[in-house]
Parts: C-alpha cells; sequence; structure tokens
C-alpha cells in the first residue's frame, strides 16, 4: 500500500548546523615573532568584537568580526519511537506502543542554509541560521498480535518510504580559544523546523566539541586547519499532527484488501486466546502467570481491533478522512564522532569540509564564507 503509515510525516530530519570556521589564534613561537610584534602595536580597527584591541596587544591574531556562510549538510541516522497514539477523524486516540514495532527506522536528506555571524567578543562567536531542507524517512515496521502461548505475529506490514521538505531557522554561539597555536570550539544551536505536517515546529539542539590545530602555508594568508571532535542531535520529543487519509491509503482498493486480511487474523487469535482461556479450571485461571497472560493477549487484541476498524470506517470516505497522532521521537545514538578540515584562501574566503560516522548516524557537511571586518 501507498504510504503505508502516517508514521512517516513524523520524523525531523534537518535541523542545522553551523559553526564559526575561524578562531582566535594564539600567535607563538620564534618564526612569528614579527607577527606577533605588529599585533601589539597596531591599533584594532573595528568595533568588533569587543576588547579587540585588548586581545591582540595580548598577541591574539584575530579574523574578520563579521561574516556569511552558505552550508549544504546531508545525514542519514535511525530513530527510535514510543508513546504512540492514533486516531481518525478527530475520534478517540488508541496507545499503540504494544502492538506497534519497529524492525527499522531511517531518516535521510539533505539541507542549504545561510549563516551570518559575528564576534561579540574575542572568545564568541554568535550565529543566526535560515534554511530549506529536504527530508525522506524509510519506515519498515508493522503490527503485531499475541496467541494465547504469547507468540507473537505480525499481521499488517509497513514498508514505505516518503519525501517531504521543511524550513529551518535558529540561533547558535560557538566559545572558542586559541591554545598554543592551537583552538578548542564549543559549538552549541537550537533550531526549529518547520513542516507543514506537524501543528507547530519542531526543535532541536545541537552540541559539537572540537579540538584543533591551524597550519600556516607558504603564500600570505594561507593556511590549513585540521579537527575532530563530537556531534551531538537532541530532539524535541513530542510530535503532534494530522494528516488527509487520501495521503497515505491509495484509492485502488489494495490496502482495504490488507486491512481485512488483518482484521481475519485478529479475530482468529481472539478465538483461540477465549477458547484457551474457557478451557482452564478455576484454579488455573487464578493462577498470577495464566492470568497476565491473558490480560496482555486481551490488551494487544483489542488495539489491533480498535486500529484496523478506525482505518476501516475511514477507508469507506477515503476523500474526506484524516488520521490524527501523537508520539516521542529520539535518535537512537545521540552522538557521532567527527573530522573536518578548511582551507584558507585569504582572511575573507575559506572553504571547509566536515564528516561524521560511528554510532547510528552518518553525515557530511561543505561550506564556503565571506568574511569582512564590522
Amino acid at each position: 500500500m501507498k504510504n503505508n503509515s502516517f508514521l512517516v510525516f513524523l520524523f525531523l530530519l534537518i535541523s542545522a548546523i553551523g559553526f564559526s570556521q575561524v578562531y582566535t589564534n594564539k600567535v607563538v613561537g620564534k618564526k612569528n615573532a614579527e607577527l606577533l610584534d605588529s599585533l601589539k602595536v597596531q591599533e584594532y580597527p573595528y568595533a568588533l568584537p569587543i576588547w579587540g584591541d585588548k586581545a591582540t596587544k595580548k598577541g591574539f591574531q584575530l579574523p574578520y568580526s563579521a561574516g556569511v556562510s552558505l552550508n549544504y549538510f546531508w545525514q542519514e541516522s535511525e530513530m527510535t519511537f514510543k508513546n504512540l497514539e492514533v486516531g481518525f477523524n478527530n475520534g478517540p486516540m488508541y496507545n499503540l506502543d504494544q502492538i506497534v514495532r519497529f524492525h527499522s527506522a531511517k531518516v535521510s536528506g539533505s539541507a542549504l542554509n545561510v549563516r551570518p555571524d559575528i564576534w561579540l567578543f574575542p572568545f564568541l562567536n554568535v550565529y543566526g541560521i535560515l534554511g530549506k531542507a529536504d527530508m525522506s524517512t524509510n519506515i519498515n515496521a508493522g503490527v503485531w498480535v499475541p496467541d494465547a502461548d504469547n507468540n507473537w505475529t505480525e499481521v499488517l506490514p509497513f514498508n514505505t518510504k516518503t519525501n517531504f521538505d521543511g524550513t529551518t531557522f535558529g540561533l547558535g554561539l560557538t566559545p572558542t580559544i586559541g591554545i598554543g597555536g592551537g583552538w578548542l570550539a564549543l559549538d552549541m544551536n537550537v533550531a526549529w523546523t518547520d513542516i507543514p505536517q506537524l501543528e507547530k515546529p519542531a526543535m532541536s539542539f545541537i552540541f559539537g566539541p572540537r579540538v584543533g590545530k591551524t597550519f600556516k602555508l607558504a603564500k600570505p594568508e594561507t593556511n590549513i586547519a585540521v579537527w575532530a571532535g563530537a556531534f551531538r542531535v537532541h530532539i524535541k520529543s513530542e510530535t503532534k499532527g494530522s494528516l488527509p487519509l487520501s495521503d497515505i491509503f491509495p484509492s485502488d482498493g489494495s490496502a482495504q484488501s490488507k486491512v481485512d486480511q488483518a482484521q481475519a487474523k485478529v479475530d482468529e487469535k481472539q478465538t483461540n486466546v477465549n477458547n484457551w482461556w474457557n478451557s482452564l479450571s478455576n484454579a488455573e485461571q487464578a493462577k498470577p502467570s495464566n492470568k497476565a497472560k491473558y490480560e496482555t493477549a486481551n490488551r494487544a487484541l483489542e488495539a489491533a481491533g480498535n486500529l484496523l476498524n478506525g482505518i476501516d470506517g475511514a477507508l469507506s470516505t477515503l476523500g474526506d478522512s484524516s488520521v490524527q497522532y501523537s508520539l516521542e521521537k529520539s535518535q537512537t545514538n545521540m552522538w557521532n564522532f567527527i573530522l573536518g578540515s578548511q582551507y584558507q584562501f585569504n582572511r575573507h574566503f575559506m572553504l571547509r569540509a566536515e564528516c561524521g560516522f560511528l554510532g547510528t548516524r552518518t553525515q557530511f557537511m561543505t561550506s564556503f564564507q565571506y568574511r569582512f571586518g564590522l
């Protein structure tokens, strides 16, 4: 069935990425003595960063105080879900945690964003984020029910890929310090991604500590920087929304056939559970283990019946029906490892690339930046 699951619209993929690409470096070493002396006597010509004149006199080489960058970001990651509730046509909501199992749930996509920034202090860069994201969800899941022996069987599989897009906006800051020719940066930002299928924009928080070193090249003002670090994504867990049922199920009748088959399987399981329970003596029914098994099976079968009856009723008026949903989502692994490098053509232009791996998230980012004094 096309767009088998209302779930595919719920998964936030892209929030925001970006950090300051240039750093406040402490000038050290005998070969840099001439540069160090010139920094200490030269008057700092710009209003930003605050205390910029004091920093240069202490031997720190500051980047231009303002900049704008164009960033491209791609990632693929696994998600985990809980507290799933579904309703139809604004009717009762049913919790499906017991019966819906996700074999795999991957989100992937790309984003293009613009990031203006300023150095507010020599050790603090602040920036804004505005971008567009193209995303897709790839879901392999199913509805499972038990029998009298607590053996679970899949009665309705979900396997779908859906594309959608969103707009991202956010704010970030990067505390940084130059240490002995190297630097430490602690990038963090909060962003909101507005997806039409959600009731309100989804919020995310990114934290990315990095440690790196910049190497001067023979040509004046050129250098290459390399770094390693970590990348942590936290997504606000609660998601609510509503979708037209016609966005999920095709109109060729195939969905109705699969739902009818699933309902028949649920009815068969319920009959088996009832027959097993009625075959027990009063003493056997009083055993906690048998009672727990019976109650667990009935709860699962009731939840599956409610879900399938809701879908069945909504399919009869497919064009006018809707699905309401609520769930909590999170990254399967919040952290992954990153490596990056940047080439500086001169103090105005830089090109950067960064990749992330390990854990359950893979990502790549490239960026081109222009800087100027302010």
